[in-house]
């Protein structure tokens, strides 16, 4: 095969190989891509851009490297053999500059993201917050709604632009709390109070999880969460009180029994602050 067709072949490989990994990226439903809410917004853009800098990089060093071992393969009798070249003031420049230019920028931009994006930071609407207290347990997610008094297992419900202020603990080995559409993972760990801030931009519904392995019912650890006008939201929490069963410690310690993929379950609550209660467990200790 003659050189010139071994590199056209090349080219076509490459650039084949970078279509489809394109085509897959925009046609393809990734839900940290795809978000429905400002902070996933934000947090995807920083992403992308974040991604393209480091590409700057990436791509010229791939290139470079291929097409000096091409230059100087074995059967190219034809390339320049200059032991002597130890310095070149340009090379050095570029080498060292771009990479320093790069690495600023990010540095910039990370700073500024890990401010604006601090889940501990509010999310200013002009609306109050709804709070929601996230409870890892295993291999499920308990929801206390301490203003609604209404508790559920592996669902949750707020309205639409509305800010929703996430309290977040463990009572179960460390955990971490994702709902990929909507922002990124929050850790839960016990006896600890992690905060979150999210908010939903449509009606709709979106996917839950656990981020953190912790144990064989891991992959049943989902949730689901959805996103609906303020009367629909009202409606629900007067459905909740009216049909859910009593949370009490009774109840509650029946709950904190490991178990698989559980259904989800609708409460009333029976006992105020189980959440501080929860933490509490652990600061007697």
């Amino acid at each position: 095969m003659k050189v010139s067709t071994k590199f056209i072949l090349f080219l076509l490989i490459f650039f084949s190989v970078a279509a489809a990994a394109f085509a897959f990226l925009f046609t393809t439903d990734i839900a940290v891509l795809n978000p429905k809410g400002m902070i996933g917004a934000k947090q995807r853009d920083l992403l992308f851009i974040s991604t393209v800098l480091m590409l700057i990089i990436v791509i010229p060093v791939f290139l470079l490297t291929f097409g000096i071992s091409w230059k100087y393969r074995a059967e190219n009798k034809n390339a320049k053999y200059t032991p002597k070249a130890d310095h070149s003031l340009l090379a050095e420049c570029v080498w060292w500059g771009v990479p320093f230019i790069i690495i600023s920028v990010l540095g910039a931009i990370t700073w500024k993201s890990c401010h604006e994006l601090d889940p501990f930071k509010p999310i200013e609407t002009g609306k109050k917050p709804v709070t929601i207290q996230v409870v890892a347990l295993q291999w499920k997610w308990l929801f206390i709604y301490p203003e609604q008094q209404i508790a559920t297992v592996n669902f949750i419900q707020f309205p639409v632009d509305t800010p929703v202020y996430f309290e977040i603990t463990s009572d179960a080995p460390m955990n971490s709390f994702w709902i990929p559409r909507l922002g990124g993972q929050v850790y839960a760990m016990s006896g600890m109070r992690s905060k979150l801030y999210l908010i939903a931009d449509s009606i709709d519904e979106f996917r839950g999880a656990s981020s953190n392995i912790s144990g064989t019912g891991f992959s049943g650890m989902t949730f689901k969460a959805k996103s609906s006008t303020q009367e629909d939201f009202d409606a629900w929490v007067s459905s909740v009180r009216g049909s859910g069963e009593l949370l009490h410690l009774e109840e509650y310690g029946r709950l904190v029994t490991p178990s698989e993929y559980d259904p989800v379950a609708f409460y009333r609550l029976g006992k105020e602050g189980l959440f501080d209660w929860i933490m509490m467990k652990y600061m007697r200790q």
